[in-house]
């Protein structure tokens, strides 16, 4: 059975992350894996010193800083356990019954990539525990995972919400079209009221890819509303999300046009970082 992997850390977004992932599990009938990883401490104490002015010739100085090192290195090996145990708790008492843990080494997109094999999706935090929330920046990790993965990422919000109501930013590019047969290819996701919007002034093109959409939501059954809009994309989508009532964003990741140009150009960067809803996305 294919996993939801949800990458855990002491962010404000940990409970969140474990509810969007518990969220994706149960829809989607998988189970979960918990990944925390251990990148190296920013203050570690290198192991060469002999060429630090007044360190060379200090032995003892130099076994009390490696210990030191050593003993932070466990310190924080024992703080990813029990990050790791309590999210196992959370994810359980909302239902999912097999929840798997990782406590690993190195970087956070070569661990998902490792691990990406046995997922299905992948659940990060909007910020990570290093970010600067006061910015409203999205976490460094976060943009290198989308680009590195081919998984759907589901980027949690500060808080999880019931969800009812899901809004794909459509553009009838690859990634889109990628977003619109995940959601509908599931029999789980025709409970939820379905939006389709496609943003910007009319082309020519434009009516085929509608053409496509209304087709594959009519086949689909569920509740479902197609419309088309004027506009930039952040200004409208975001207006969207509001007057709807949407719960949750879908989107492609990566393209040419204003839609999927996240992490490109920063009208979709703005998008997803100011939205207060979380956010699927898709690599075309």
């Amino acid at each position: 059975m294919t996993k939801v992997l949800a990458c855990i850390d002491a962010s404000t977004y940990g409970a969140s992350i474990c509810d969007h992932a518990a969220w994706a599990a149960l829809q989607l009938g998988s189970d979960v894996e918990l990944l925390h990883v251990l990148d190296r401490a920013p203050d570690a104490v290198p192991r060469d010193m002999s060429g630090s002015i007044g360190l060379g010739a200090s032995e003892d100085l130099l076994e009390s800083l490696t210990r030191l090192d050593e003993d932070r290195g466990r310190l924080r090996m024992e703080r990813g356990r029990v990050i790791l145990a309590e999210a196992e708790k959370r994810v359980r008492a909302q239902g999912v019954t097999n929840v798997g843990t990782r406590l690993r080494h190195g970087g956070l997109v070569d661990n998902v990539h490792e691990l990406e094999t046995t997922a299905r999706v992948v659940v990060l935090g909007k910020r990570g525990e290093h970010a600067d929330f006061a910015k409203m920046h999205l976490g460094g990790s976060v943009e290198q995972v989308i680009r590195a993965t081919s998984l759907p990422v589901l980027v949690a919000s500060r808080a999880f919400k019931p969800i009812e109501k899901i809004l794909i930013a459509f553009d009838g590019g690859a990634s889109s079209r990628k977003a619109v047969d995940f959601l509908l290819s599931d029999p789980a996701f025709r409970r939820f009221e379905c939006h389709l919007l496609m943003v910007g002034h009319p082309k020519s093109d434009h009516a085929s890819h509608l053409s496509w959409a209304r087709d594959r939501l009519a086949a689909w059954g569920g509740r479902h509303h197609v419309e088309q809009r004027p506009g930039d994309a952040e200004g409208v989508i975001g207006s969207y999300v509001s007057e709807a009532g949407i719960d949750l964003l879908v989107m492609g990741a990566y393209g040419h046009s204003p839609i999927r140009r996240l992490f490109v150009g920063s009208t979709t960067t703005a998008v997803v970082r100011s939205c207060l809803v979380p956010a699927l996305l898709f690599r075309g």
